[in-house]
């Protein structure tokens, strides 16, 4: 068989390089490609082939980080904890639940020395309470907190009782909140090795929402100090005060009455007339030490 001069040959084998027709693949099958297994239940299922997206109905699960294996009770959302770790940790610190304080052990040394132990602090407004302790909490060499009930009371903004307005059932109300909310935050110091100390304005003659209130919420180990300087002392720091933390004259003198019934009820009682917040401090810790040794019957 002759072709004319210029024209071109066929290909021998069908369509070559350069001709569109078919894919190569078309024109000679293979076998056909293998399915992948099935994942056992509970298992995820193998990654597809390199280059080849997953099958469909089949999402594919993001490697877990290096060296980090699910712990127990891994939820499977977030970031994976380390292995055995449990689950309701802050962090990588375990925090142990907080209940009732027990008394402290005598220290070894002088005054409260590394003792770790709960101070509730008692006295009428403008005896300083927060300023001891504050500077007691601070001259510690063990971890120490302070927490104020006035500074508590105060987290609420819109609705707040003033002090100011008299005592009603609305401010009893968030006396007691605020109280609960310290007595937790006592017993979680305490059940992780750090000291705490409270101020409040409790009252002698109402055992109930004041001294027997704050035992119930932190514990048999609360150490109560009363705090009561003179008259003169007390107004005279009340009217360096502003805000609600300022009270009347008359208001001063009624809560500084009701406090004199802290004598007697075999409680220590410093009063701190004549000295400054650093002897005070001084003071406190002493008696405190003496409480961890022979504790007060309250």
């Amino acid at each position: 068989m002759q072709h004319a001069v210029g024209a071109p040959l066929p290909p021998p084998h069908g369509p070559g390089i350069g001709h569109v027709g078919r894919p190569y693949q078309a024109q000679h099958p293979g076998p056909p490609p293998i399915p992948p297994p099935h994942p056992a239940p509970g298992q995820a299922p193998p990654p597809p082939p390199h280059g080849q997206a997953p099958p469909p109905g089949h999402a594919q699960q993001p490697p877990p980080a290096p060296g980090r294996a699910p712990g127990a009770g891994w939820s499977g959302t977030g970031p994976t904890p380390p292995a055995g770790e449990a689950v309701g940790r802050t962090g990588h610190v375990q925090l142990p639940p907080g209940g009732p304080v027990p008394l402290p052990a005598p220290p070894a040394e002088a005054g409260t020395g590394g003792a770790t132990l709960a101070v509730l602090l008692i006295g009428p407004a403008g005896a300083g309470k927060t300023t001891v302790a504050k500077l007691w909490a601070a001259r510690r060499r063990v971890p120490t907190a302070h927490v104020s009930l006035d500074d508590v009371r105060e987290w609420v903004r819109s609705g707040f009782a003033d002090p100011q307005a008299g005592w009603n059932d609305h401010s009893e109300a968030q006396y007691r909140l605020a109280r609960r909310t310290c007595g937790f935050a006592a017993r979680n110091f305490l059940a992780n090795g750090i000291s705490c100390i409270l101020d409040d304005a409790v009252f002698p003659d109402r055992p109930v929402v004041g001294l027997g209130g704050w035992k119930r919420h932190v514990g048999p180990g609360l150490l109560p100090v009363v705090l009561l300087p003179g008259l003169e002392v007390v107004l005279e720091r009340n009217a360096e005060r502003s805000g609600n933390r300022r009270l009347s004259d008359e208001e001063v003198a009624r809560i500084h009455g009701r406090m004199a019934g802290w004598y007697g009820s075999g409680l220590p009682i410093i009063d701190n007339s004549t000295y400054d917040v650093e002897t005070t401090a001084r003071v406190l810790d002493d008696v405190l030490a003496r409480s961890i040794a022979s504790p007060p019957a309250w």
